[in-house]
């Protein structure tokens, strides 16, 4: 049973430092009022977490679409918080380790799991190779790929490590596979604040199956796109644009996005799974869109992050030659969302 978010009793540790609520206040105001970039935005959303109002304002990725506010419970981030340490057996007194933007919900989340769960929180600035305590070791870590592919040489400080923001490349779930360290890929979005299923990329129990959380199930629409019902976190169904396997109500798998599809020349092509046969021969950035072409309507391109003169067709050997691209691009600097996913409509403009 969840419990009522005005009967917790918000108190943890803060790099070291235990703070009760209203000690928090001052942290913030400190935090605002001399602290960097970092600290003024861990500062704001503490100000607004404590705060005698029900709902808070969170700005959506900008991965799919313009960036927009939503108002979402404050009841909501605590179900997910205690969903996430139900699953990860966390306790009052693990340890965890903070490296995300608190400016949108990923980082949000890790402040509301320490306080709610009562978790010993380090912080360190969001940057795409985090600086943290070699020697010290962590229950619980929350990053992105980038972030994972930097620190894959020092993620032994971490007993649990959860990755999201963006599907996990499987040169990275290759590299990871024999880590001792528990490593979970993630679903979820702004709208049902953070995720609501994962996946173990290692272990035993490493599978291309994604697997709710406690109070969650699933079905599709007509299109086989993944729609959400999850009432502890949002009241209405939350329907998706994700192309979807639906394994169960309760598990699926992964395809694309629905908005991607290629039309070309009649022949509807996924971009993502073309992407997925590509990856293990292509280690730069990279991408598969389309452009409008006189025969086809749609045809495939392949947008790489590289240098110009260097010979990819070798990463195309396993792509039929309806999905093989008519043209490669290569750029030597992809645009970045402002949680450094790929901005593939803007980098598209580039071209």
């Amino acid at each position: 049973m969840v419990p009522e978010y005005d009967k917790i009793h918000l108190k943890f540790s803060l790099n070291g430092i235990n703070y009760d609520r209203d000690a928090l206040h001052e942290v913030a105001y400190s935090f605002i009022k001399e602290g960097d970039e970092n600290e003024k935005s861990i500062g704001d959303f503490l100000l607004d977490w404590l705060d005698n109002k029900e709902l808070i304002t969170l700005y959506t990725s900008g991965s799919t679409g313009p960036q927009k506010l939503i108002t979402v419970p404050k009841q909501s981030l605590v179900a997910s918080a205690i969903a996430s340490g139900n699953f990860f057996g966390l306790e009052p007194g693990n340890t965890a380790l903070q490296c995300l933007p608190t400016k949108y919900i990923s980082g949000k989340i890790m402040f509301v799991r320490a306080m709610i769960l009562g978790l010993e929180l380090d912080y360190t600035i969001p940057e795409s190779s985090p600086v943290y305590d070699p020697n010290k070791k962590y229950d619980f870590c929350a990053m992105v790929p980038l972030q994972l592919r930097k620190c894959i040489d020092r993620i032994s400080n971490f007993k649990t490590l959860i990755v999201g923001g963006a599907a996990v490349p499987t040169d990275l779930v290759e590299a990871i596979r024999d880590l001792p360290t528990r490593i979970y890929e993630t679903y979820g979005m702004t709208e049902t604040v953070s995720h609501i299923a994962l996946k173990a990329l290692n272990g035993p129990d490493a599978s291309d199956i994604f697997k709710v959380l406690e109070g969650v199930s699933l079905s599709v629409d007509d299109r086989s796109c993944l729609i959400i019902n999850a009432q502890h976190l949002r009241q209405e169904p939350i329907v998706t644009n994700d192309l979807v396997e639906l394994i169960s109500d309760t598990e699926f798998r992964m395809i694309g996005r629905y908005d991607n599809i290629i039309n070309s020349g009649g022949v509807k092509l996924n971009p993502e799974q073309i992407e997925s046969k590509i990856q293990k021969y292509l280690p730069n950035r990279f991408f598969v869109a389309s452009e409008p072409d006189t025969e086809l309507g749609e045809k495939v391109i392949l947008v790489i992050e590289g240098n110009e003169g260097e010979d990819y067709s070798k990463s195309l050997v396993d792509l039929d030659k309806f999905e093989t691209p008519k043209k490669i691009y290569i750029l030597k600097e992809f645009v970045e969302t402002p949680t450094q996913k790929i901005d593939r409509s803007a980098t598209l403009k580039l071209l």
